[in-house]
């Protein structure tokens, strides 16, 4: 039998929370202010929500992006912009890859757990 009561978003809450300052810092550092007013509202989603949403899970995929500098390339995009700025020797560049490898776990295991509870489909054959 599930646990519907059970709160699936914990450990995610307990990161963010725990790394809410280190977030917010990266976010503005690598998108400016767009990306930073949208880590808060993420950071204001994990808050409310006990359950993985498909919202939430794209969000945490976008942001992830942010800090693995995957948009960078694009001209069109203010990462672009603001990765001009950045100075790869600096030490926040390494916090920065170990934050987004910790948020990337963190999504890992949110889709495994949510796997775990989600009944197979069979098809009609």
């Amino acid at each position: 039998m599930l646990d519907f009561t059970q709160d699936a978003l914990k450990d995610l809450r307990d990161f963010v929370r725990h790394h809410s300052e280190a977030l917010q810092n990266a976010s503005l550092l690598l998108g400016s202010q767009p990306w930073l007013k949208r880590m808060q509202a993420f950071i204001d989603d994990v808050t409310e929500t006990t359950f993985l949403t498909r919202r939430l899970e794209n969000e945490i995929g976008s942001l992830i992006d942010l800090l693995s500098l995957e948009n960078v390339h694009n001209e069109d995009r203010i990462e672009a912009v603001c990765f001009i700025d950045l100075d790869p020797a600096s030490p926040y560049v390494e916090d920065i890859c170990l934050l987004a490898e910790a948020l990337k776990d963190q999504l890992y295991r949110l889709k495994d757990r949510d796997l775990g509870h989600r009944p197979l489909l069979k098809i009609a054959s």
